[in-house]
């Protein structure tokens, strides 16, 4: 899935060199036998983040954004829900800059996706998400945070 505002789809190339690298590696990657953890893929511009964890209620995770990645967000195994919304207009709370992340408060409106296994989506700086969310009860999944340098 890939779902943005029509401005965003001419101001990025979701199908730039960096952005082929990040599916090709998903594609071609045994993630499943991968350990958690970071690996290169072009060095600091495309960076895959292997990460196993247990899915918590929606209404304990935060919307985040980050300024200088894209991520492209793939579920290995299991599912969640992720929330999405635009960031504009929301209330940080909390900002690390010196890791590219900012928390926000809960927006008015959002939506969520249901990603299972094998999907993934595309998130731009201009979007904040809230990942990690339960569907039902909480699960154990293993997913991979693609980060794509701006």
């Amino acid at each position: 899935m890939f779902a943005c505002n029509v401005k965003l789809s001419t101001k990025y190339d979701y199908l730039s060199d960096k952005f082929k690298a990040g599916y090709k590696w998903l594609a071609e990657t045994d993630i499943k036998a991968l350990a958690d953890g970071a690996y290169p893929i072009l060095g600091d511009d495309v960076i895959a983040n292997v990460q196993s964890y247990t899915t918590s209620p929606a209404e304990t995770r935060k919307f985040e954004a980050h300024d200088k990645y894209f991520d492209i967000q793939f579920m290995v195994t299991g599912q969640e829900f992720f929330g999405v919304c635009h960031r504009e207009g929301l209330k940080l709370c909390e900002a690390k800059p010196d890791n590219d992340v900012y928390f926000f408060e809960e927006p008015e409106f959002s939506g969520q996706v249901l990603l299972r296994e094998g999907d993934l989506i595309v998130v731009e700086p201009e979007e904040a998400h809230k990942p990690r969310c339960a569907v039902g009860a909480p699960a154990q999944v293993k997913k991979v945070v693609v980060k794509v340098k701006i």
